[in-house]
């Protein structure tokens, strides 16, 4: 028994009965070299204790994003959308805003939770991630398809003689009584919608 441990029993006998032999035990498990080592355990715990939230802060902001950019990304002017893709993009398009605004609520807490132990560049990826999953809950809120698509209102025509149309062109035909159109699929593919007037009826030509 070193010195020091002995004046420690002395005090403790001194304090309360049976506190000495605690106290010895406590001086016999604490050891200065190995404070090190405490401080590194520690400190792996602490990281693995904030991975798990942030990977789960980074797959809410993927989530969020996707809402917004798989249905803009299927349903574009010009492209060709398969039955399932189309019926994909529609089903997204239905739960974006209940599933944008999830993900942001769980996020912010998640993000709230976490700041404290962030280091600077976490926490700018933090704003970075809750600034995505924002503007994805907008967008989700918003007919982002009228921005794509441009419904004409007051169409022009021209007649059979005049037109520049090739001869193997698609169109959409529609006649009523005397009066005849023909909407060219490479115009619909973009507009859409195209609202007229045949024979004193007002249509919608939609494509």
């Amino acid at each position: 028994m070193t010195s020091e441990e002995g004046t420690w029993r002395r005090h403790a006998r001194g304090v309360a009965p049976g506190l000495s032999a605690r106290v010895g035990k406590a001086i016999k498990c604490f050891n200065p070299n190995r404070w090190g080592e405490f401080l590194t355990t520690e400190l792996e715990v602490s990281r693995k204790n904030g991975l798990l939230p942030g990977v789960a802060f980074l797959l809410l902001t993927l989530s969020a994003v996707a809402l917004f950019v798989i249905p803009a990304w299927i349903i574009q002017p010009f492209r060709y959308q398969s039955p399932r893709a189309l019926s994909l993009a529609l089903t997204l398009r239905q739960i974006a805003p209940g599933g944008t605004l999830l993900a942001g609520v769980v996020a912010l807490f998640l993000a709230m939770g976490l700041w404290p132990r962030m280091s600077r560049w976490k926490k700018a990826a933090t704003a970075v991630g809750l600034f995505f999953i924002a503007a994805a809950a907008v967008m989700a809120r918003t007919d982002y398809f009228e921005w794509m698509f441009h419904p004409v209102s007051a169409p022009g025509f021209q007649s059979v003689t005049d037109s520049k149309l090739d001869s193997g062109e698609m169109v959409l035909a529609v006649r009523f009584g005397n009066e005849a159109r023909a909407y060219p699929i490479r115009a619909m593919a973009y507009h859409h919608v195209v609202n007229d007037v045949v024979s004193g009826i007002p249509i919608a030509v939609t494509y």
